[in-house]
């Protein structure tokens, strides 16, 4: 790993896997791997709330579930799976203020186990209504009504980005909602101010001023999630935001049937949403 990390020229990222505990043939101890990066999502989490950033997606959800329940034809219930959940604060902080409703069915994915064994610890420990499963979200045995996530899509590159996309177009979803690292100059500086303040570990540091470099523009985004069956929407898109506050903001990918309703379920705040056709009237 460390070679690959040097041939990427990432020596920063190089240092700190060199300096993690190794057995006698130099393989990563994987008991320390996964403390490490429950520790480090640890102070992600205090990072979220700081930046209340699920406040910010439950401004856009519950509109989206409003709509979604206005079409539907019957109540439910609905299901939310969160792509890469971590240590679950989203689906936890949803289960334990119940924002969407009692008809929305919580479950939280994650491809790393330790990280979904501990928030599924968590969510017993605090008597929350949700579940974590340890897997592909695609793969999941019931279907999701709505796939969200946060601070994902950085880490996906060139078609991988469009693949994954199609992946819910193709799926029985009605809408997606991925809130990402704004693309502005100022995130890579305030990435490094924030991490540097509120992150102990050189992982976390690191990553995060390394995401804020690789995340994508607004036009980058809406152009990959232009999916067939799929409408693309940006919530507060570059030209719209003041960019001193702008931190993470979503893309959208709607059953076109649910933009008039989710509009009129925004009300004033509509007027942020916009289209592949809108955005050439704002900053890229």
């Amino acid at each position: 790993m460390v070679s690959r990390l040097l041939e990427c020229g990432d020596q920063r990222a190089a240092r700190i896997v060199a300096a993690l505990p190794t057995d006698g043939d130099g393989v990563l101890d994987p008991l320390a791997v996964d403390r490490l990066m429950i520790s480090v999502h640890t102070e992600l989490q205090r990072l979220r709330e700081e930046l209340r950033i699920d406040d910010r997606l439950v401004h856009v959800l519950g509109p989206l579930f409003a709509a979604i329940r206005a079409t539907a034809g019957h109540g439910g219930p609905f299901r939310l799976v969160d792509i890469g959940s971590g240590l679950g604060y989203l689906v936890r902080r949803l289960a334990a203020t119940r924002a969407l409703g009692p008809d929305v069915e919580l479950v939280g994915v994650d491809l790393d186990a330790a990280l979904v064994g501990e928030a599924g610890r968590l969510a017993r420990a605090e008597g929350l209504a949700c579940g974590f499963v340890h897997g592909n979200a695609f793969d999941l045995p019931e279907a999701a009504t709505v796939y969200v996530s946060t601070g994902v899509l950085h880490h996906f590159r060139g078609p991988a980005l469009a693949d994954f996309f199609r992946a819910q177009a193709a799926s029985s979803a009605l809408a997606f909602c991925h809130f990402d690292i704004a693309a502005t100059r100022l995130a890579p500086i305030g990435a490094w101010v924030f991490h540097r303040a509120r992150m102990r570990h050189p992982l976390g540091r690191h990553d995060g001023v390394a995401s804020a470099l690789r995340a994508h523009s607004d036009h980058t985004l809406l152009s990959a999630a232009e999916v067939p069956g799929i409408r693309p929407l940006l919530y507060e898109p570059r030209g719209m935001a003041n960019p001193f506050c702008t931190t993470l903001r979503p893309v959208l990918g709607i059953r076109p049937h649910l933009e008039e309703p989710l509009r009129r379920a925004l009300g004033r705040a509509s007027r942020r949403l916009v289209g592949p056709e809108q955005l050439a009237g704002t900053a890229r």
